[in-house]
């Protein structure tokens, strides 16, 4: 195999690109912090958060750049062959008539079917596993957030959640 052919591989390689897009985020986080003021540790700005976070996915980006260079990865063709596209698709139909449902209908009577829909359809549960995760895993949260969080949830047309 010669430089040339060897070169080309690693462009191919989704891990490098992965890395390099990772890399650029990370660099955009930084900037965003300095631009909101980093502070002092004392005395922290707005960006203070942001700027170590962006740091962090520099070095993690960077990790998985080196780790793409010296070892290899798959080429971007082979991440795409064989890939459903109908349950993404369907978990995006039913958030986003979650989101128009969420301010007519309040939190538990539209997070409820969602989480039915998702654990029937999705990854299907059965009906005596999947009834019960679906009521009580709202119910834990609305009470979580609304009263122990004190956060204000939409209560829809019935007053509920």
């Amino acid at each position: 195999m010669n430089d040339q052919t060897t070169v080309k591989l690693r462009l191919n390689n989704s891990e490098l690109w992965g890395g390099l897009i990772g890399l650029a985020l990370g660099g955009f986080v930084i900037w965003q912090g300095l631009k909101l003021k980093l502070g002092t540790i004392n005395d922290p700005g707005s960006g203070y958060v942001l700027f170590y976070t962006g740091i962090l996915m520099c070095v993690f980006a960077a990790s998985i750049i080196i780790s793409a260079i010296t070892e290899g990865g798959p080429t971007l063709a082979s991440r795409w062959q064989n890939v459903s596209w109908s349950k993404p698709l369907l978990v995006i139909v039913c958030l986003t008539a979650f989101s128009f449902a969420l301010e007519p209908l309040g939190f538990l009577l539209s997070s409820i079917p969602l989480m039915l829909l998702l654990l029937r359809l999705i990854d299907p549960l059965r009906w005596t596993l999947a009834m019960p995760i679906a009521a009580l895993a709202p119910l834990g949260m609305w009470w979580m957030l609304k009263r122990l969080l004190l956060i204000q949830l939409p209560s829809g047309l019935f007053g509920i959640g």
